[in-house]
């Protein structure tokens, strides 16, 4: 008798959880649709914008809030052999390097 109520329980539970997910689902797919108009009259809360009027994220910005062209991060290539002499050598240098029985 004890089982079947957990199953009646735990039926329940399952069924409130998939409805919850379905609604939450529903409610998504209509506040994606919405049609949110830009609001021009609203300058104190305005956001910069580059070129293509979009809203720039804060790190694109410069100190007088221009944004920035230049790329923020170049990266290097580096053979393996050179990337791993270059770590063989910050292990070396390393303070809390303990001496091998081997060596």
């Amino acid at each position: 008798m004890l089982h079947l109520v957990y199953i009646l329980v735990f039926t329940a539970i399952a069924l409130l959880a998939v409805s919850n997910l379905i609604r939450s689902l529903i409610t998504l797919s209509a506040e994606t649709q919405k049609f949110y108009p830009p609001n021009y009259n609203n300058s104190v809360n305005s956001k910069p914008r580059n070129r293509n009027n979009k809203v720039v994220h804060p790190e694109l910005l410069d100190e007088q809030g221009q944004v920035i062209e230049e790329p923020l991060l170049v990266m290097r290539s580096v053979s393996v052999d050179d990337a791993r002499s270059r770590l063989d050598a910050l292990y070396d240098s390393s303070p809390s390097k303990t001496i091998d029985p081997e060596d």
